[in-house]
């Protein structure tokens, strides 16, 4: 078990006994950003544009078959009803 206390003692103080210069590091100064740069620019404006047609376009398509579904269940329902009423006169 002594070895391995050992080697962990000599790993854990490595960057000390090697004298590396963690904190004396220089961090690089700033520099000024272009916004013109950074802008999503005309590309940018015309992507979110065609998704958002898409997008409205795709709503008004899931209305529209909404609409057409709901409409066929309730003449379904007139013709069940209207069947079952022919079939009760029927002697």
């Amino acid at each position: 078990m002594a070895p391995l206390a050992t080697l962990l003692a000599a790993v854990s103080l490595a960057p000390q006994r090697v004298g590396l210069p963690l904190a004396d590091a220089p961090s690089p100064t700033p520099t000024p950003i272009d916004p013109d740069l950074v802008s999503p620019g005309v590309g940018g404006f015309v992507a979110v544009f065609a998704i958002a047609v898409v997008v409205v376009l795709l709503v008004i398509d899931m209305t529209r078959r909404i609409r057409r579904l709901r409409y066929r269940e309730e003449i379904g329902a007139r013709l069940d009803a209207e069947q079952a009423a022919a079939g009760d006169d029927e002697p």
